[in-house]
């Protein structure tokens, strides 16, 4: 666990006030550089564009197929992610860096094929009598975002945050610049921006990879496949966490009364992208406080424990391990509830004034409010679902992410039924639903932890 946790151990090992403000703001650019990066390009280029571009509406266009290349690309790859990361952290572990190269070059193939077939499908089906050019760029945008995705999952589980920034940073200025200087050509030009932009990014992580892992003497080989080293598990997991994430996004983009046809059968929802957009914001301090409790506090007393396990180490000295890393975990969930409630009463106190700022209307509030409070819900669940990663425990995320999709499908259909007073409702109802079940089984299985992990091994 070496990488970012010894930089925040440095800053905050200063104990002065400004280590701590080093390490959280080191924390939140590492924890959501990428996303925030992402989302500030793209509005970069519609408010840019929109003097230039006739009719305005293409930059709408734009920004809805941006936005629906990324969440079926992370649907879609949520398939392979989890399941490929636990392929690389066992042959790290067995020391045999030499088969992860080839091995990610043949999921590679896999992951691009199938999106390039999928995409050959939707261009066809979703995109009926559009343009051929931008068909065809948004097919390579479903392909290389499919390739980031799995880069960026693998990278992540590498500690390399700060080069996945830097990547970023670098690739949305490109799209920005190179989108700029095209707009001239309308849509296809903004996108054919969107596009090199993430040839550059993935171009980047590759090689990246490339250094990290060296060629091997096979290119490509499928081991990752082979029964014992696929955990199916963590397949389905990945798929239902990004479904999860996007199940009510999807359901008001395509009922009738909250959404708008944008391009082809693409939609958009003006009454409630606005609003998550904004609560998504929110969620920077708290990701922020997630990061450093779980990189340093709690990663350093779970190596502790689990080294004396494999070591031999005194019964004495497990159990003091143990009762700091349960100790650790709470700190870090209640700050992590500190930090996000304070959020919270800021967006509550800010909010009328932000959406004045930005044209939206005042109706607007009660959706922003409960998007954030569901935001600030979710920034736990996944602090959750990480600590369980931690302790392998597959089945159990399996069953919570399995409950917050169908939750967030269930209730998001309950509160488009029952009218607008109650949208967001649904997302927000889902993922406290998921955090309180989660809580539940954390309090157990840390409880019951050195008889799980000698008894049940």
């Amino acid at each position: 666990m070496a990488g970012i946790g010894f930089e925040l151990r440095h800053m905050l090992r200063k104990n002065t006030l400004l280590g701590l403000l080093q390490a959280y703001t080191y924390a939140s650019v590492i924890g959501s550089g990428p996303w925030v990066l992402s989302i500030v390009g793209i509005l970069l280029i519609g408010i840019f564009s929109a003097s230039v571009v006739v009719p305005a509406t293409l930059v709408t266009q734009f920004q809805t197929s941006v936005t629906s290349l990324v969440a079926c690309s992370l649907i879609y790859t949520g398939l392979a992610q989890l399941a490929f990361t636990r392929f690389v952290s066992d042959r790290m572990f067995e020391r045999r860096k030499h088969a992860i190269l080839p091995n990610l070059h043949g999921l590679m193939a896999l992951v691009l094929l199938g999106a390039g077939g999928l995409g050959t499908l939707a261009l066809f089906f979703v995109l009926p009598g559009e343009g051929v050019l931008y068909r065809l760029l948004m097919l390579a945008g479903f392909i290389l975002l499919s390739g980031v995705w799995i880069l960026t999952v693998l990278l992540s589980g590498m500690k390399r945050y700060k080069a996945i920034v830097a990547l970023f940073a670098l690739s949305y200025g490109l799209i920005v610049v190179s989108a700029l200087l095209l707009r001239r050509w309308g849509l296809e030009g903004l996108l054919a921006g969107f596009v090199l932009g993430h040839y550059v990014l993935l171009a980047g992580m590759w090689l990246l990879i490339v250094r990290e892992f060296h060629p091997a003497r096979r290119m490509m080989a499928f081991d990752f496949l082979q029964a014992g080293k696929l955990y199916p598990a963590l397949v389905a997991v990945g798929f239902l966490w990004n479904l999860g994430i996007w199940a009510d996004k999807f359901m008001f983009w395509f009922f009738t009364p909250t959404s708008q046809p944008i391009i082809g059968h693409l939609r958009a929802s003006l009454i409630y992208d606005l609003p998550v957009f904004l609560s998504y914001l929110s969620i920077i301090p708290g990701m922020a406080v997630f990061l450093v409790r779980i990189e340093t506090d709690f990663v350093e007393y779970y190596d502790a424990f689990f080294e004396a396990v494999r070591t031999g180490g005194s019964l004495e000295y497990i159990e003091d391990m143990r009762d700091e890393m349960v100790y650790s975990v709470r700190q870090g969930l209640a700050e992590i509830a500190k930090i996000q409630g304070l959020a919270l009463i800021v967006a509550i106190v800010l909010g009328p004034a932000a959406l004045e700022a930005l044209g939206i209307s005042s109706l607007y509030l009660p959706l922003f409010y409960i998007q954030t409070l569901g935001a600030s819900l979710q920034v736990g669940f996944l602090a959750l679902l990480n600590i369980f990663f931690y302790l392998d425990r597959r089945r159990l995320i399996l069953g919570l992410t399995a409950l917050f999709c169908v939750a967030n499908l269930g209730f998001t259909v309950l509160t488009l039924k029952l009218g607008a007073i109650y949208y967001g409702y649904g997302y927000a109802a889902a993922v406290l639903l998921a955090l309180v079940c989660g809580l539940y089984f954390l309090d157990k299985r840390l409880g019951r932890l050195e008889y799980e992990t000698f008894m049940l091994q």
